[in-house]
């Protein structure tokens, strides 16, 4: 475990590719969370300031090859409000993706989750974006239990403003368009992210993240998902994700 940990944080330190980690790669998921938390603990990232979510549409599932979502812890560092501005070399091969985003006002337990018992849990919803980065190359050769290891691609995020009164909302119906440099260059619901984004929630409570990590905790920030597929960027530019029901959030690169 500390070996395959060493090897994904050398890879971030030199900004390079991640190669296959042999003998040490972890051989099943819930062996990849185990790693993330053992990079977590180096980090000095436990507990989170929160999760991403991966794969939660089954266009993003089939676009990484895996089988249904998969989980990432999220530092402090991670967390940015709307507006940030970032520096594009700062990233290898970075791209965004158009998020729901929710914030817990209480624990939820690790283990099976209904989507009311999540909703109850949260205290807001908020547009968002997650940069990304493609650290990867071959992802079959790689494996889905090291890309778990490394926290599905994450890198940083930005969070738009809760929007107020989101109980009485119809956040499946949601509708979220994700501009780059001024273009429309993906659309999709909240229904996409496993059919409402509390479902979402609910799938990570239950998740070997949450096992590892011992439960979602009050305060903590969820990315619940793309509701488009990642957009990979060639240089710097202004993303914009705008939700109908829920407002915007914005960064840019230079």
């Amino acid at each position: 475990m500390d070996a395959a940990a060493d090897a994904i944080l050398a890879a971030r330190r030199a900004k390079r590719i991640l190669a296959p980690l042999g003998a040490a790669a972890p051989a099943h998921p819930e062996a990849g969370y185990a790693v993330q938390h053992a990079v977590a603990q180096a980090l000095g990232a436990v507990p989170p300031a929160g999760f991403k979510i991966g794969a939660t549409t089954r266009q993003m599932q089939d676009y990484l090859g895996l089988s249904g979502p998969a989980a990432g812890f999220v530092p402090r560092a991670s967390l940015h409000a709307s507006g940030a501005e970032f520096r594009f070399s700062d990233f290898l091969n970075p791209g965004v993706e158009c998020e729901i985003g929710v914030r817990l006002g209480q624990d939820l337990p690790a283990g099976p989750t209904t989507r009311e018992q999540a909703a109850a849990a949260v205290v807001e919803v908020f547009p968002a974006i997650e940069i990304v980065e493609r650290r990867y190359g071959d992802l079959a050769e790689l494996g889905t239990p090291t890309l778990i290891a490394d926290q599905v691609f994450h890198a940083l995020g930005v969070l738009g403003a809760p929007m107020a009164g989101w109980q009485g909302l119809d956040l499946g119906a949601a509708r979220g368009s994700f501009y780059v440099g001024g273009k429309l260059v993906g659309s999709g619901h909240g229904r996409d992210l496993l059919g409402h984004p509390m479902e979402a929630l609910a799938w990570l409570a239950g998740s070997g993240a949450a096992r590892v990590f011992g439960g979602l905790r009050a305060g903590q920030v969820v990315w619940l998902g793309s509701v488009t597929p990642p957009i990979w960027l060639d240089g710097p530019c202004e993303v914009i994700a705008d939700f109908d029901l829920l407002g915007q959030a914005r960064l840019r690169f230079v």
